[in-house]
């Protein structure tokens, strides 16, 4: 297969990797496995456009990413869009879809696997037309990204610190806004604390990630309105990897979701996998169901 292979160099666990090493090793890796490859190591603001040069390369038929998910999120969509295979690196600090794909959480590791890999056709989600590989979400998680991304870190460790203390910070505040929806025909309306809708269903990990990749549908879930004391017993539950127990969510699955917020709030925001944007008023999510080629271990 020929592939280009682009890293991060920003990105969580390679800021402390001699990347001049790394590649060589990329490279001797894929060669080995019968693979041309191209390796390119740029910075964080760079990542997104040669991603899109590599895939629009002449006869590449695969790319393989390194990063955090905000740039594994990005290979994916571009991957997609293109045809050609995804083989992810997981270089930063929650690695989400990696460990959705069960792929090894060590860098070095992790090219072995791809390397020595196959390619099987995962789901893809989008949120108008915009692609995610792990989950929409607005209301608490929102609100905790914006606390934790006003406060500065400059390490994985710290990054994760400074999230345990922007989840602490929406326990004792958690939001509230309205919200429409539709999904598989059921049509509702809910004022909520929290709204998640996933790349096919959560697991039972407190870090909430898919355990299957291939279902064919979406997660729905809906927090109604809690008080500190509920969103404590909602982040317990998480932790017990006892979600959809919780007796303020509401989870479905859906292959369509139609999201409609009656009011213009500029303070509601919502993430895509991992990223802080502007709130629509109004939003569509759809499963594409076996649209996205990756490497996964040779089984």
């Amino acid at each position: 297969m020929k592939l280009y292979a682009v890293f991060n160099r920003d990105g969580g666990t390679f800021r402390t990797t001699d990347m001049e090493a790394y590649s060589a090793h990329a490279e001797k890796v894929f060669r080995e496995a019968g693979h041309e490859i191209e390796c390119h190591v740029v910075a964080g603001d760079e990542i997104v456009e040669t991603m899109k040069k590599a895939a629009a390369t002449p006869g590449i038929e695969g790319l393989i990413a390194g990063g955090g998910d905000g740039t594994i999120s990005a290979a994916a969509g571009i991957a997609w869009k293109s045809g050609i295979v995804l083989g992810v690196v997981p270089a930063g600090t929650m690695n989400l879809f990696a460990r959705s794909l069960k792929l090894p959480l060590d860098i070095w590791q992790a090219l072995e696997a791809l390397a020595e890999g196959n390619v099987h056709a995962v789901d893809i989600a989008s949120a108008n037309g915009r692609s995610f590989v792990h989950q929409f979400s607005a209301g608490m998680h929102a609100r905790m990204v914006r606390y934790r991304n006003s406060m500065n870190f400059g390490s994985r460790l710290g990054k994760i610190r400074a999230s345990t203390r922007a989840a602490i910070g929406v326990v004792f505040n958690p939001p509230e806004f309205e919200v429409e929806f539709s999904a598989e025909g059921k049509k509702g309306y809910h004022k909520v604390s929290a709204i998640s809708v996933s790349n096919n269903e959560f697991g039972r990990d407190p870090l909430m990630f898919a355990d299957s990749l291939d279902r064919g549908h979406l997660g729905f879930y809906l927090a109604e309105p809690l008080k500190p004391a509920g969103a404590m017993k909602l982040v317990f539950d998480i932790l017990r990897g006892k979600l959809k127990e919780n007796r303020s969510v509401t989870a479905m699955t859906a292959t369509d979701v139609e999201l409609h917020f009656p009011r213009a709030r500029k303070d509601v925001k919502c993430v895509i996998d991992g990223e802080l944007l502007p709130m629509p008023r109004d939003v569509k999510l759809k499963i594409h169901a076996g649209e996205l080629k990756v490497l996964v271990n040779r089984m």
